[in-house]
């Protein structure tokens, strides 16, 4: 199946960086000056403190439910009220951050999610702590579109963009892990507050250095806001959100579930007939029919989605089935963690020989391939098979993190960076919220939990590499 290469146009050495010292051209790679590398500090250290908020909490839902007098049933709400604006509100973001500027976006969103964190950390009763965390989600879809589109404007297209989303992606993916180690280590020694502390902290070492950093940066022109379709694409993301998310703790059989997803539907048909029509659009319909922002965006949904999955159901086996110790389930994700890590710094050199679009496939292959080595595991045992199988399956899950990011934003012009990364973080966020409540109430609705899990793992790998054939076709180069 042969694929288009990545063909890229490099630019001259942007301020910031400096030329490589290789002889031949190939080996000219520009690197990042001391004044880059803060700028790409202050954005990846933003993007990290977003996922892990992800993830921070959930360990310490149980005794922050405990603490506060949240119900079992009502402890979902920790997590749905950060995810409902986090997802509903990154294109209208996105957008924002084109038209009034990014860099002041940036700062707005940082410091809202900081107030939030610390109103977290001190809130007094439950609707306080909801409340905390709603202005969290919110503060979170201003920086991630935002953040994404300084990083994508800030370096040039080329060997500089694709090492930036390396380390970017790198960080995401890390995120998620330490979150899951460092929850459970917190909440056990200083209380689950401290988790929301940790948040506030580190939104409050990362604004002072932005101001003085960050380019701004904005469309030449200033059109008018799409308010119809910021109306129905932020309402049909918020019940699907809800809907999913609700879904994920009570089955999809609830009367709100039901009408959530209805309107979820109706709302984001809504939006395409609006978008079809506005002489300026929220999201440009041209740009969603490039071959490289569909199957881009296809792909990083299926990564996330499936890769979310395949954690959640692997922390059930590893304490229900094999009874291991959360410390011991945290270390599994610290091996997954480190290798993705250290996958990060190999998969722009990757993109750079086979081009992103191929690499988005190579990394969904394996990706498929890993989580099917997972249906070996035991009754019995299968720590290690775990441990090995899922770390390898996050390698490549973060190839496809990365590579999908580039393939969605090459070629996009500066004035749509914000759109298209928009549309990168919606994905995301929309796979991270879709994959737990479809695949994983598989599991945990059967009798036999390990029958389920099996069950689950199945239909994910098969969905994967599904996606990675499906992506090959529609990447091919046109005769």
């Amino acid at each position: 199946m042969a694929m288009d290469t990545d063909t890229e146009t490099h630019s001259p050495t942007p301020p910031g960086t400096a030329a490589g010292t290789g002889t031949g051209t190939a080996s000219a790679v520009p690197r990042l000056d001391g004044r880059a590398r803060l700028v790409l500090f202050v954005l990846c250290a933003a993007q990290f403190m977003v996922a892990l908020d992800f993830s921070v909490l959930n360990v310490a839902l149980p005794v922050l439910g405990a603490d506060l007098g949240l119900s079992r049933s009502a402890l979902q709400w920790a997590v749905t009220a950060f995810a409902l604006p986090s997802g509903g509100f990154l294109l209208l973001f996105g957008r924002i951050a084109d038209l009034y500027g990014r860099k002041r976006l940036f700062l707005a969103g940082l410091s809202l999610f900081g107030a939030a964190s610390l109103l977290a950390t001190f809130a007094w009763d439950p609707a306080s702590f909801l409340a905390a965390r709603a202005l969290q989600g919110l503060g979170a879809a201003a920086i991630v579109p935002a953040g994404m589109s300084l990083l994508t404007t800030t370096f040039p297209e080329g060997p500089l963009r694709d090492r930036a989303l390396g380390i970017s992606g790198t960080l995401l993916s890390l995120g998620f892990t330490v979150g899951m180690v460092l929850g459970g280590v917190m909440t056990d020694t200083l209380g689950w507050r401290s988790t929301m502390g940790l948040l506030a902290v580190f939104s409050l070492i990362v604004l002072p250095l932005a101001p003085g950093l960050l380019p701004e940066s904005r469309t030449p022109d200033r059109p008018r806001l799409d308010v119809p379709g910021a109306v129905t694409v932020t309402g049909g993301l918020l019940a699907l959100i809800y809907a999913l998310s609700t879904a994920a703790e009570h089955g999809f059989g609830g009367t709100d579930v039901r009408v959530a997803l209805a309107a979820g539907v109706v709302l984001l048909v809504a939006f395409a007939v609006v978008e079809s029509r506005h002489d300026a659009p929220l999201v440009s319909l041209p740009m969603l029919r490039r071959r490289t922002v569909a199957f881009g965006n296809l792909g990083g949904l299926v990564t996330f989605s499936m890769m979310s999955a395949v954690v959640f159901v692997l922390t059930l086996y590893l304490q229900e089935v094999l009874r291991l110790s959360p410390f011991l389930t945290g270390l599994v994700f610290g091996v997954q963690g480190v290798l993705s890590a250290l996958a990060g710094t190999l998969a722009p050199r990757l993109i750079g020989r086979l081009g992103a679009r191929r690499t988005l496939v190579l990394s969904l292959l394996g990706q498929g391939a890993f989580v099917a080595v997972l249906l070996g595991l035991g009754r019995e045992s299968g720590a290690l098979l775990a441990t090995a199988a899922v770390s390898l399956a996050s390698v490549c899950h973060l190839g496809a993190i990365i590579s999908y990011g580039l393939t969605v934003t090459s070629g996009v012009p500066d004035e749509e960076q914000g759109l298209a990364t928009g549309l990168v973080t919606t994905t995301q966020q929309v796979g991270l919220t879709i994959g737990i409540p479809v695949l994983a109430v598989l599991a945990t609705t059967r009798a036999d939990l390990f029958a389920g899990i099996r069950t689950v793992l199945a239909l994910d790998a098969a969905i994967v590499l599904a996606a990675a054939v499906l992506l090959a076709v529609g990447l091919r180069r046109r005769g």
